[in-house]
């Protein structure tokens, strides 16, 4: 049998102790701050597909599905929230257990990590961005901590943590481009090896994009609703503004053109064209009038467009992706749903101290997503030397994938809330931390030879 060297193994029980007390009083001050969880726009669609007995495939229909399977808990928004909490209490505190055996005071300071505004403001909140990134979360965190006990214990969670990394795909299917990275270091939690992951990369990819074909549709039989198009629609205008000619297929009054090429356009978001006045006759003609939107007709003039005017759409694309990264984009949602005039929870002190903190660092580096991305790039350069370590390779795993999913941004984003990077923020937090644990302990000798973890 192989071993960890004894001194990895030697935590005392007062360690484990206050590692649990600060878990248990971050879970505690979670339910006291936000519960019963505060209802979004996107998941009160969610939720109001439960009722309705639908599964669409706007939003994820696995996620309605599992709302409704949990919902009895606490129904509304509280069984959502209950789950959101737990796995993000679970993630960071398994991940502090794992640490102990290799530095008690990282160990200790993860889960004041956990409570860093940037991750922390976000658990209260119903997302199914939040829940992606805790499922990959939990996902790499398993593999890691089983990865420091014996083999028999190592595959199973192994084969756990494939299964939610796949789940988050399902949850996020824009996710199938980073997920080959964050599987690869599943399979290989010792010794994350570039070669392998390349030849892994692309028929890996293609796995996931057939689960979500066969889950969503043949399994889940979900409603086609054509999300893919809002990129479609997004872009069209884009190109139409960079190139000064309308790139739809249908034709505007003269007030409408007007409007289209010079006034309508942002780098923010593709709802200009669809809800928000006065630009939202855009999607009422192609949607509602002429019956366009999930044709290929919309299909086949993107095509063209992008074919066309190369140039402006990639000046669209680079606007978008620049605002994306470092422009001050929504954050926390604050809004009563039943009463628009109000913010959730005004009378819960522990809520609006934290709305204040949030006030007060919404203009800093920390909440832009470029700052994340960079912070997961600098963890990936240090880890470079180090992927032939459990510690290098689960922060080069976490850390590249979600570099590699706010990246795939440029080209898929219709969006530009800082949400979507919520995965780098949890990968950059639980990355960094395990990248500095892997250097501290860079001299300690390492037996085995194996691509399995140690035996204890």
């Amino acid at each position: 049998m192989h071993h960890w060297p004894d001194g990895e193994r030697r935590v005392g029980s007062r360690s484990y102790l206050a590692i649990t007390a600060l878990i248990a009083a971050g879970y505690a001050l979670t339910l006291l701050i936000f519960y019963p969880g505060i209802m979004t726009f996107d998941a009160k669609f969610v939720y109001e597909y439960i009722a309705r007995g639908v599964l669409g495939d706007w939003q994820s229909p696995l996620m309605t599905l599992l709302w409704s399977l949990i919902d009895p808990i606490a129904p509304g928004s509280g069984s959502m929230f209950l789950l959101i909490a737990t796995s993000y209490w679970l993630g960071f505190g398994l991940l502090a257990f794992a640490a102990a055996r290799r530095s008690i005071g990282i160990a200790l300071f993860l889960p004041l990590f956990a409570l860093m505004p940037p991750a922390f403001v976000f658990v209260g909140i119903i997302w199914r961005d939040v829940l992606f990134a805790l499922t990959w979360l939990l996902a790499a965190v398993i593999t890691y901590a089983a990865g420091q006990r014996g083999t028999r214990v190592c595959v199973p969670a192994q084969a756990l943590g494939l299964a939610l990394c796949a789940f988050g795909v399902l949850l996020r299917p824009n996710a199938l481009v980073a997920a080959p990275i964050l599987a690869a270091y599943i399979v290989w939690p010792s010794r994350l090896s570039l070669r392998r992951t390349a030849i892994l990369f692309v028929p890996a990819m293609l796995a996931f994009f057939a689960l979500v074909q066969v889950v969503y549709y043949g399994v889940l039989g979900a409603t086609r609703q054509h999300p893919l198009q809002t990129i479609m629609v997004f872009d069209l205008g884009g190109i139409s503004h960079f190139a000064k000619q309308n790139q739809f297929p249908v034709t505007w009054s003269d007030s409408e053109s007007t409007m289209l090429l010079n006034t309508c356009y942002q780098p923010t978001e593709w709802d200009i064209y669809w809800r928000l006045k006065p630009c939202d006759f855009v999607m009422r003609k192609v949607e509602k009038e002429q019956g366009l939107f999930g044709t290929a007709v919309v299909r086949d003039a993107w095509m063209l467009a992008v074919m066309r005017h190369p140039l402006a759409y990639l000046r669209h694309r680079a606007a978008f992706m620049w605002n994306f990264l470092g422009g001050e984009n929504p954050t926390m949602w604050l809004a009563d749903l039943d009463h628009w005039t109000e913010t959730v929870f005004p009378d819960r002190t522990a809520f609006v101290a934290l709305v204040s903190v949030h006030n007060l660092l919404k203009p800093t580096p920390l909440f832009r997503t470029g700052s994340w991305l960079l912070i997961c790039l600098i963890v990936c350069g240090v880890s470079w030397r180090r992927r032939s370590t459990p510690e290098g390779a689960f922060a080069f795993g976490v850390c590249g994938s979600s570099a590699v999913y706010v990246l795939s941004f440029f080209a898929v984003g219709v969006a530009s809330d800082f949400r979507y990077g919520y995965w780098a923020v949890l990968a950059g937090i639980a990355g960094g931390a395990v990248a500095v644990l892997g250097r501290s302990t860079s001299k300690v000798p390492v037996k085995s030879t194996r691509e399995y973890p140690r035996e204890s």
